[in-house]
């Protein structure tokens, strides 16, 4: 029962992690009023963001393997306290863009972290179904940054819907520092020495796990944290409200599709790869569906649309199960950073494709894009499926033919 609410405890940090880093998805339209900036620059914030988080993935896993979750985890959630401060009280793009880079490096610091508390508190054949577990109820933390934070910035402004995002940030933290334990083992705290990130990389199942969350995560990951909103109101005319409850569906369904993945990784871990494939493929089919569609989309195959995007998170968790299949305990956290770059690389670029494009092809002194210009930005999507999907398929062939020998070939 104790490792329950170990695991609960980092999952509650956890999800504040994901309320911070989502909170500037349903933002974006108030962003640019506050900030006076385009689409170009609006994307800087969400860039900023993401490349701290994916830049610090590797440094953070080392520092993981060498001091724990739980200082881990108190020093992100302090420096995401400190963002949203900053971001509450930023009237220009600089301060702003600052105040992101500080949640990105606090939320590069927790969800790795939360990984070794499973690693280390749970058998590893529960292992697969609790990453599924911890990554689908996170996405809590974005459930509420979506019609809670609409609702606060239209009656309480600014300021205040920052501030209150910083006060749950706090009450994380005290949490953490009052309850958590990196281990039921004293002896199996973590080691004050170099751990081998390089025997992890050089492992071909350490890159199939990166390449499978670089594929998965992206076109849901950049619909729900910034584009999906302007492209649903913006683009396709849907009533803001309507648009939040698009974006909740997406969480939403991703908690339900979670523990059903999981359970499949469990149950069938040599076709792991197979399923990634599966989900690029209906990914894009549903977003060519809708891209095609003359005109304005009708709201049952946005609805679609959203129903299928759910998939990509939990199938991203797929590649950190890769990282606990192929290396032992005490280099996880580095293994799993290197995993936990591939989405969030993906992520930016994107993000910066869509804001370019958004750009370029909206007129000089035009309120918003048209829907034609979003069509285009979010074709971009299908260059870094087809790259990532080439390099899960050549990563797959080379780690079965290293682990071909004995009933390891299951796991690839």
């Amino acid at each position: 029962m104790r490792r329950y609410l170990m695991w609960t405890i980092g999952l509650v940090a956890y999800v504040l992690a994901v309320f911070h880093r989502s909170s500037l998805g349903v933002a974006g339209v108030a962003a640019t009023d506050r900030f006076g900036v385009g689409t170009a620059l609006l994307a800087m914030l969400s860039v900023a963001q993401l490349a701290v988080y994916a830049g610090m993935q590797i440094p953070v896993g080392v520092l993981l393997d060498r001091f724990g979750s739980r200082r881990l985890l108190v020093a992100g959630g302090l420096l995401m306290v400190g963002g949203q401060v900053l971001f509450a009280s930023a009237d220009h793009i600089g301060p702003a863009i600052a105040a992101r880079v500080l949640i990105g490096v606090g939320d590069a610091m927790t969800f790795i972290s939360v990984l070794r508390i499973v690693a280390m508190w749970f058998p590893p054949s529960s292992n697969a179904l609790m990453v599924q577990l911890t990554g689908m109820i996170g996405q809590l933390g974005a459930l509420c940054s979506a019609v809670p934070l609409v609702f606060l910035l239209r009656n309480a402004g600014w300021p205040a819907t920052f501030l209150a995002a910083a006060g749950l940030g706090a009450v994380a933290v005290a949490l953490v520092v009052g309850a958590l334990k990196d281990s039921p083992d004293p002896a199996a705290a973590p080691e004050r020495r170099d751990l081998g990130l390089r025997h992890s990389w050089a492992h071909p199942g350490t890159r199939l796990g990166l390449w499978t969350h670089f594929v998965t995560q992206f076109s849901g990951g950049v619909f729900a944290l910034l584009w999906g909103y302007p492209f649903l109101t913006q683009g396709e005319g849907l009533a803001p409200a309507t648009a939040a409850l698009l974006l909740s569906l997406l969480t939403v369904g991703g908690i339900v599709m979670g523990p059903l993945i999981g359970h499949f990784c469990g149950r069938l871990p040599y076709h792991r790869s197979t399923l990634v494939l599966g989900i690029v493929g209906s990914s894009a089919a549903a977003w060519t569906a809708v891209l095609l569609w003359p005109g304005r989309a009708p709201l049952w195959l946005l609805t679609l649309l959203v129903l299928v995007l759910t998939v990509n998170g939990p199938g991203s968790m797929i590649g950190f199960d890769y990282a606990r299949s192929f290396n032992p305990a005490a280099r996880l956290g580095g293994a799993t950073g290197i995993v936990n770059v591939g989405g969030f690389v993906a992520s930016i670029v994107l993000i910066v494709a869509i804001g370019v494009v958004l750009d370029v092809l909206t007129p000089a002194g035009a309120a918003n894009s048209s829907l034609g210009a979003f069509k285009v930005a979010f074709a971009a999507q299908y260059l870094l499926w087809a790259f990532g999907a080439a390099q899960v398929y050549r990563y797959r062939r080379t780690t079965r033919r290293v682990v071909s020998d004995g009933p390891v070939l299951r796991l690839a």
